[in-house]
């Protein structure tokens, strides 16, 4: 199984990070491996993780009050996901 999300932070890059795995922590993800992908400059980065539960990418943005919102997908799905926004991310 795969997973994407999307999450609201009023927070900065780093805080963003650790609400992200602490949050799928609580919703029973047990966390292998995670990195973290954002340009200095933008309100926006992606949190890629590996789980007992299968892959997990969260694109995240600036807001008012922290929210996360996952949903399973096909792993394709996923694949395609982290690399669109990794493009986005590297200007390409």
């Amino acid at each position: 199984m795969a997973y994407i999300g999307f999450a609201r932070s009023p927070h900065n890059p780093s805080r963003t990070y650790e609400m992200i795995l602490d949050e799928l922590k609580k919703l029973g993800f047990k966390v292998i491996f995670s990195k973290h992908h954002w340009m200095g400059d933008a309100p926006f980065g992606l949190v890629i993780v590996e789980t007992n539960r299968g892959d997990v990418a969260i694109r995240w943005s600036l807001g008012d009050e922290f929210r996360l919102k996952l949903e399973e997908v096909e792993k394709e799905d996923h694949d395609e996901f982290v690399e669109d926004t990794l493009e986005y991310l590297s200007g390409d």
